[in-house]
């Protein structure tokens, strides 16, 4: 049979089928019909709203179809009326009751599946109500205490028993004799749950909800929760397929208009797919043929599905996976042929194993969608020395050097060594260390600490114009300058654009003058400023730390370095004191050519009037700050990558070796950092590298970790003889006076040096005496009969 279907004239709310599955009803805004279904078409048998009598308030939610008697219908309408209709009467008697009993929208409606007039709905208001359809009220109310009731649904199992759902994510199973208090409750969803549907078979409600999700929950004993399938919109309608445990039918109410048939066990891909609608699907109802199937949707249509036209999602999908990691390693999932096959050697003992014990169904209701088994094979990259993982942690362990040197020496020595045993990886980030932490690093971070704090300091370019009160500033024309106007004291004489070079012993070294900023010296020629420039006498005493004036179309240039402040300042118009009042000035630096002609000395000067309190030629607010990139994040975060894979080596001896850099990763945790050393020294001493694990103590820089070799490492030993502990010294017991306990087993002398003995009897001697006596006897070689297999 094929897919056929029907348009109508408004969007389909609802549909629901009669007993015998050949008659379908619809309902909507506009529509309310019931056709006959043929063979290859839809043929109408009568149209309810065609009737003059009926009112516009009717426009049906929902409808249902009494599953005993053909002759009556259920519909749920918006203004909380539900109805019920005899299709046996014509005009209006065919309405035979108006229920008015819910104060809000009616959501559902549903006819009792044995009991051939009963009728309960779910409405808004949060309550459902059961009828009896030959009564004119409501038989028994029951209060959800909810916001909405969303579905109700009769159980196939047990006649007194219904589900109802609702917007807070709950579900309520009643008893229709109780209407008191529900039986039980419980959250099925985090968010409104819009349908829900027995199983026809087992104890199992599937719920769906405004969480994109359907779940399946066995009500056997109490609520457990057996699948969930994931879908890509909300879920309003869901149906269970018949005939097929496991199949479960579902149209979403946003964004997706397809209906999917999922197997509950293959939560995210649907085993069938169905693209008919061109609008959100509203309904769906099986013939009783698992594989026909109706629905309604908004786009005005009513479908006649079949399953040899479905779409199989899971066809498409490739049987094989491959996909390669950034570390080069490859994993690869490949389908296991579930038939019976004969062990040839060329197929794994897990494949052959899975394929002996699948069963194949021979059923025609057989499900083989499901029964997919896939192996995953991991390969990695042979990186390690030898193959053997345990061999390179012992190479890096011994090899490492993790003091004694620079850290730019120690990161370039570990990252060869990483290199040797096949870590690439771990190479890099050594290099990568060197370059952040090396010396050039450390040697930037000390100069930003002096110069008031990293990332607050720029580079300002000031330019002043050399006028002639910079040069002969009070000399009358025609006279000579005075000794201090020649290079005595005057500040501007030493940048003096002249022929004569003056000197000036008292000036003070360049050196002690700039020492607020050692770390800005000899930037560019090696040589600083002799004077004693300062921004206002009373603002901001700080000297212009410049590398010499630079001379660029008459402007002296400096690059001063801005320390951090707070407060706005302004360029005065003199850069330097002036010791008398300025008699003759030059023109102002708005009216100076681009190209800049030094005055001559001897040149008449005019005498203008100067202002009490120029205007300052630059003025600064808030000077911006120069950004320094920190990378103590993205290093604790790598650290803490290399820990979470287990490899606490590298996370504890790059935290070794980086020593006083430390400071810089002020957001690591030192807990953490313990626990990376402590991980560390449990290592080598698993692999008895005592020499490393102890040094790794002495150079940690945590007490709790440093302190491990100030523990007492005293050892209580019994005498030999009389197996009494010794307590003043170990060879002489305070008891029987015995030196036995000194006295080699084997060769019957003193032990002079180092001493090992059995712990379970007490006898020992020359360490390379027991050697060689335990490397042929398990048994002590005093004849005591122990079985010395700790020494």
């Amino acid at each position: 049979m094929s897919t056929f279907s029907v348009a109508q004239e408004g969007p389909v709310n609802a549909l629901a089928l009669n007993r015998d599955n050949n008659q379908v009803a619809i309902g909507g805004r506009n529509v309310f019909k019931v056709y006959h279904i043929e063979d290859d078409k839809f043929q109408e048998i009568c149209n309810l709203r065609s009737s003059k009598h009926l009112s516009l308030g009717f426009s049906c939610n929902d409808v249902s179809w009494c599953t005993i008697d053909d002759h009556y219908l259920a519909t749920a309408a918006t203004n909380g009326h539900v109805c019920v209709w005899n299709l046996t009467k014509m005009g209006k008697a065919m309405q035979e009751q108006d229920y008015q009993d819910h104060k809000r929208t009616v959501n559902k409606v549903n006819f009792h599946a044995t009991e051939a007039y009963k009728l309960i709905s779910g409405s808004q208001d949060g309550t459902m109500r059961y009828f009896d359809i030959r009564t004119k009220n409501a038989v028994a109310v029951f209060q959800s205490n909810t916001e909405s009731v969303r579905d109700v649904q009769f159980s196939p199992h047990n006649p007194y028993v219904f589900a109802a759902v609702s917007d807070n994510g709950s579900v309520q199973l009643w008893d229709v004799r109780k209407p008191e208090k529900y039986q039980q409750q419980y959250t099925a969803h985090s968010g409104p749950v819009f349908a829900c549907d027995w199983h026809p078979e087992t104890m199992w409600l599937a719920t769906a909800s405004r969480d994109k999700t359907i779940k399946v929950w066995d009500l056997i004993s109490k609520p457990t929760l057996e699948y969930t399938i994931h879908t890509m919109a909300s879920i309003g309608h869901v149906k269970w397929r018949p005939q097929y445990k496991y199949h479960i039918a579902s149209c979403a109410i946003v964004i997706d208009s397809s209906i999917n048939v999922w197997d509950v066990r293959r939560p995210y891909i649907p085993f069938a797919s169905f693209n008919e609608h061109r609008d959100i699907a509203s309904g769906v109802a099986f013939r009783g043929d698992p594989n026909i199937f109706l629905s309604s949707g908004r786009d005005s249509m009513l479908y006649h599905h079949s399953f040899g036209d479905a779409q199989r999602p899971a066809s498409k999908a490739n049987l094989h996976g491959l996909t390669v990691n950034s570390k080069g390693e490859v994993t690869q999932a490949i389908k296991i042929n579930t038939a019976p096959m004969v062990n040839n050697g060329s197929h794994s003992s897990l494949t052959k194993a899975v394929g002996i014990k699948r069963k194949t169904s021979t059923s025609q209701t057989a499900d083989t969608f499901h029964q997919a088994v896939s192996n995953m094979f991991e390969f990695k990259r042979s990186n390690c020395k030898n193959g053997d993982e345990a061999l390179t942690c012992l190479g890096l362990a011994k090899n490492y050097l993790l003091h004694g040197r620079s850290v730019s020496e120690l990161c370039e020595h570990n990252s060869a060594v990483a290199r040797q045993f096949g870590k690439d990886e771990i190479a890099n980030i050594w290099k990568i260390f060197k370059t952040i932490y090396g010396e050039e690093f450390v040697q930037n971070s000390i100069n930003n600490l002096n110069s008031g704090g990293a990332g607050d300091d720029v580079a300002t370019v000031i330019e002043t114009p050399l006028g002639n009160h910079e040069r002969n500033i009070g000399v009358e024309p025609g006279s000579e300058p005075d000794q201090k106007s020649k290079g005595g004291d005057t500040p501007g004489a030493q940048f003096s654009g002249g022929d004569e070079e003056t000197e000036n012993e008292d000036q003070p070294d360049h050196a002690s003058a700039n020492s607020a900023f050692p770390n800005y010296l000899n930037v560019r020629n090696g040589c600083l400023p002799k004077g004693d420039f300062s921004f206002g006498e009373n603002e901001l005493d700080v000297e212009l730390d410049g590398v010499g004036p630079d001379f660029h179309n008459g402007f002296q240039i400096y690059n001063h370095i801005t320390p951090r402040f707070s407060q706005d300042w302004t360029l005065p118009n003199e850069a330097f004191p002036v010791r008398h009042e300025i008699t003759d000035q030059s023109p102002p630096p708005e009216q100076f050519p681009n190209h800049f002609h030094a005055p001559d000395l001897h040149e008449e000067t005019h005498t203008v009037q100067y202002d009490d309190q120029p205007p300052g030629l630059l003025t600064l607010s808030k000077p911006p700050k120069k950004r320094i990139w920190d990378s103590a994040e993205i290093v604790i975060d790598a650290l803490k990558h290399y820990a979470d894979l287990g490899d606490t080596q590298t996370s504890a001896t790059v935290l070794i070796v980086l020593g006083d850099s430390r400071r810089y990763l002020s957001g690591l945790n030192e807990a953490l950092q313990e626990h990376w050393l402590l991980g560390y020294i449990e290592l080598l001493n698993r692999y008895k590298l005592w020499d490393v694990a102890t040094q790794i103590i002495k150079l940690s820089w945590l007490p709790s970790v440093n302190q491990l070799n100030n523990q007492s490492t005293t050892v209580n030993t019994n005498c030999g003889k009389c197996m009494k502990p010794l307590q003043r010294v170990g060879w002489l017991c305070d008891r029987c006076h015995s030196t036995e306990h000194g006295l080699c087993s084997i060769c019957h002398q003193v032990v002079k040096g180092l001493y090992v003995w059995c712990q379970g009897c007490s006898h020992g001697g020359h360490i390379a005496h027991m050697k060689q006596w335990v490397s042929q006897y398990k048994t002590c070689p005093t004849g005591c009969g122990h079985r010395c297999e700790y020494i």
